[in-house]
């Protein structure tokens, strides 16, 4: 999902912020927390530490200003992703 959002919103430097987005994923990290690490029927969202209210508003932050909003989209399009999964 990242790719389309880098190339349509930022052509000149899509590459650096295709990067950026990736970055997003990073956030599952916290997944190594839980027991099991992986859970097909569990919902990320509000149970992973990254996944809880607090720092999903930090992410909507992070799109307020020009330097942060690559990332910020990253983050946001995960969290959107896995909210997604958990309807489906």
């Amino acid at each position: 999902m990242p790719l389309p959002f880098a190339a349509g919103l930022y052509k000149k430097a899509w590459l650096k912020n295709y990067a950026l987005m990736l970055a997003g994923l990073l956030i599952d990290i916290d997944h190594l927390l839980a027991d099991p690490i992986y859970d097909a029927e569990r919902c990320s969202i509000g149970f992973h530490p990254l996944h809880t209210p607090l720092p999903v508003i930090l992410y909507v932050m992070l799109l307020v200003h020009p330097k942060t909003r690559a990332l910020g989209i990253g983050l946001c399009l995960h969290i959107l992703l896995d909210g997604i999964d958990c309807l489906v």
